[in-house]
């Protein structure tokens, strides 16, 4: 359904619900409503509760965000005040006047006999004649009660709404910040490695070449995105696995492994690749026995990542750019997956272990 249809039904049930209010719970419930037309104290009622759903709106749509926001907090109270005084002064009108004035239905039966043994009450207290009065008291408490509700409620949703728009702005501009971090740092080992075989006037250039094209496509075009296929995310590894794997040639042991159906599942771009590369980056020494293995499977709406490597010496340049993509993907992770991911690092003397179950459902 379309969320203004959603929103529009929403406040239509709660401005009803809060219209059923008094007589949900009165002793004659809606049997009242039938008295609608000839009794004043049952129009008063509704009215105010029409008067506090239109406070609510203009407070809502009006006040907060063009006063209260702004920083006018005088003409935004002088406001409300404003609009107290003409509710309660429309139901004082309604009050004293009556939109119809209750008269008894005239009955044939003759007047009950008057009874004059009663006692008499002090001097003044008679009625006068003519001295009724349509109508019912103001009732200023029932109206301040049912103001304040109508004017707490409608700030608090504001502020609420207020708050998660800036907190959604926030996450937007975080994730934009770590996605510009991690991309430079990507091109930057990937150009490394085509580098190395340019070096080595390797034969296999043109095809890591092709393999790089193929990875920065990737970046540019779809990286982009909040999410995009899974199947896209794994191709975007295996890539950057195989030309790992063109400039490594035999000196590493690399043991990488894809199980498991995409099944149109969606994920947050270059969220796995981070781990890929700590391996690559902290895993590789020629002159080392090396060992490098990487897992990914998919088993329904669960993905899980394995990546692990053996410690080697690394140079010093390597050790002073070390924790950037893993902190910048806790950090996404946190942001994109709160409750929707495990995430298990084990950093040994001899190795170096990554274990990730990331719902994506």
């Amino acid at each position: 359904m379309n969320r203004n249809v959603s929103l529009i039904l929403i406040h239509l049930f709660g401005s009803l619900t809060f219209l059923a209010l008094p007589y949900l719970f009165a002793t004659n419930g809606f049997a009242k409503l039938a008295e609608l037309k000839t009794n004043p104290h049952e129009q008063r009622n509704v009215l105010s509760y029409l008067l506090t759903i239109a406070f609510f709106y203009v407070n809502y749509y009006y006040l907060i965000p063009r006063l209260f926001f702004q920083r006018s907090y005088l003409p935004y109270g002088l406001s409300v005040l404003l609009c107290f005084i003409l509710v309660e002064q429309t139901l004082v009108e309604v009050n004293r006047r009556g939109i119809r004035p209750y008269r008894p239905e005239p009955s044939n039966q003759p007047p009950p006999p008057q009874n004059d043994d009663h006692p008499p009450g002090p001097a003044g207290q008679f009625p006068k004649p003519g001295s009724d009065q349509p109508g019912l008291p103001p009732e200023i408490s029932q109206t301040f009660f049912l103001f304040l509700a109508s004017f707490l409620l409608s700030i608090a949703i504001r502020i609420n709404n207020r708050w998660r728009e800036t907190e959604r702005e926030k996450l937007n501009t975080e994730l934009s910040y770590l996605k510009a971090q991690i991309n430079p740092h990507f091109l930057f080992n990937t150009l490394n490695t085509i580098y190395s075989l340019a070096i080595e006037q390797s034969d296999r250039t043109p095809e890591a070449i092709t393999q790089l094209s193929s990875l920065m496509r990737y970046v540019i075009q779809d990286a982009t995105l909040n999410q995009v296929p899974l199947g896209k995310e794994l191709e975007h590894i295996s890539h950057y696995v195989a030309l790992q794997k063109l400039r490594l040639d035999n000196t590493v042991r690399v043991d990488f492994s894809v199980e498991g159906f995409a099944n149109g599942l969606q994920i947050a771009p270059l969220i796995l690749i981070s781990f890929v590369e700590n391996a690559f980056k902290y895993g590789v020494n020629p002159s080392e026995d090396a060992y490098i293995q990487i897992a990914l499977s998919v088993e329904k709406t669960t993905l899980y990542c394995h990546v692990y490597n053996k410690k080697v010496h690394i140079s010093q340049d390597t050790i002073s750019t070390s924790g950037i993509g893993l902190s910048n993907t806790q950090a996404r992770l946190s942001l994109v997956y709160p409750d929707k991911h495990q995430l298990l690092i084990r950093d040994e003397p001899n190795d170096f272990t990554v274990d990730l179950y990331l719902t994506l459902a």
